[in-house]
């Protein structure tokens, strides 16, 4: 790598050179700690105001959604988020932590003489490739500083709609909705669930039609789109997203994509925009997609207003893919077999059921490809249902989750359970990943 990096405000520019110098010494993660050992905690080669720029070059060659520098009693902990999982890469002795955190504050414009309460900020990474925006948050600790960064790489809005990893029974539900004119469509989630990237891949499907006026409203803007008019919230000057969205609806748009319903005024206005001839895309922080109308409702939306506003709800989870060149096969266990059979027999009529006789399924191994966890990659999985004439009657009537999800099933909707079970049964991913990302398997 090269001694200098060019930095300017909000930006640090990292040259073909230096990406290709970096392909050269690091292929998984512990490539990269040894790499940043030798440089950084051995003092070969590097000076201190170096440390960011190996530290954002690796996290970006190695496909890192978060970096994670971790202020402790007697060293710097270095973590990456790699496919879900947080992972360590190396320690720093304490002498670079305020350099560093100096250095990252500096280029996302933060003050340097806060130390005692939280910031947040951002920067672009520029390679000779693409321009990765990074969004920075700052947390006082006992030990000092903590930082955050989230990498947004553009591949995560790479992924179009038919990648997402829908069944093809619940891919044609969504793509039958996404050509609607009106209503609403409510993906649900924890935090790091894929909501963001399935509304983009709704976004650009949509898209697709000719004519299309979208517009969005977002907190912030994740990943930029072409071709549709972004707008981020901006508390300090009055932009919020009831206001902003006020202002949206009078822009004359076929399509709205609201960041994430968090107030009762929020979701009313949203809801009137999908009742007067709007389409209009959401997320929501709720478990289960039987779990919206209940959350809607707590939030002081009327069940007269969510029945009709509401087209599609959908809740989703990201589960890692097994590697294609290291995943072995193997003979699923007794108990094992015991709920893959349960969950085919209950899939819905329109569904396949697999034969399930001398069936093998894979586990991971670990390879150069896969930075030796035997995992690359994520795919999600997905439950969904229509809100029709029978659940909206239910809706009106402020039922609980347990009513709706019941109700639900008798309808047709594929369990997020069940999704999982036929990926494994594909030999897509686990029941290790089962567990960890649906539930505890009973």
């Amino acid at each position: 790598m090269p001694k200098e990096t060019h930095v300017t405000t909000n930006i640090i520019d990292i040259s073909s050179g230096n990406l290709e110098d970096f392909r050269d010494h690091v292929s998984n993660a512990r490539d990269l700690g040894r790499f940043l050992e030798n440089k950084i905690v051995k003092r070969t080669g590097a000076r201190t105001t170096d440390v960011l720029e190996y530290i954002l070059a690796g996290a970006y060659h190695l496909e890192a959604s978060d970096v994670h520098i971790e202020a402790q009693e007697e060293e710097i902990y270095l973590r990456l988020r790699l496919d879900g999982i947080l992972e360590e890469i190396s320690r720093f002795p304490r002498e670079i932590h305020k350099t560093l955190i100096s250095r990252i504050k500096l280029v996302s414009k933060l003050k340097l003489n806060v130390t005692d309460r939280s910031q947040d900020g951002r920067f672009t990474i520029h390679t000779s490739e693409v321009d990765v925006e990074v969004r920075v948050s700052i947390l006082p600790g006992p030990y000092g500083e903590s930082v955050v960064m989230r990498i947004l790489h553009p591949k995560a809005i790479a992924l179009t709609f038919e990648d997402l990893g829908m069944q093809p029974q619940v891919f044609r539900l969504m793509e039958r909705e996404l050509r609607r004119p009106n209503g609403m469509i409510i993906t649900t989630g924890p935090t790091g669930s894929g909501k963001t990237t399935t509304l983009y891949a709704f976004l650009k499907k949509a898209r697709e039609e000719p004519g299309m006026k979208i517009i969005t409203i977002e907190d912030p803007i994740e990943y930029h789109l072409s071709g549709i008019s972004q707008t981020q919230v901006n508390k300090d000057a009055g932009y919020t997203f009831e206001n902003g969205l006020s202002a949206i609806v009078r822009q004359d748009p076929d399509i709205i994509l609201v960041g994430e319903i968090r107030n009762r005024e929020t979701a009313e206005i949203a809801m009137h925009a999908s009742l007067t001839g709007h389409l209009v895309f959401s997320t929501l922080h709720t478990n289960s997609a039987a779990g919206t109308i209940p959350r809607l409702i707590d939030l002081g939306v009327t069940g007269n207003i969510i029945a009709p506003a509401i087209n599609v709800a959908i809740a989703q989870r990201l589960m890692r893919v097994l590697c294609q060149y290291c995943k072995k096969e193997t003979a699923p266990t007794a108990d094992q077999k015991k709920i893959m059979e349960e969950a085919v027999s209950t899939l819905p009529q329109d569904f396949e059921r697999p034969k399930l006789d001398g069936i093998k399924i894979f586990e991971p191994v670990g390879c150069d490809h896969c930075n030796r966890s035997g995992y690359k990659g994520r795919k999600g999985v997905f439950e969904a249902f229509l809100i029709d004439d029978d659940i909206e009657l239910l809706i009106l009537k402020n039922p609980s989750e347990a009513e709706v999800q019941q109700t639900a099933i008798k309808k047709g909707m594929l369990m997020m359970s069940q999704d999982a079970i036929l990926k494994i049964i594909a030999g897509i991913t686990t029941f290790a990943e089962f567990e960890r990302v649906v539930g505890i398997i009973e």
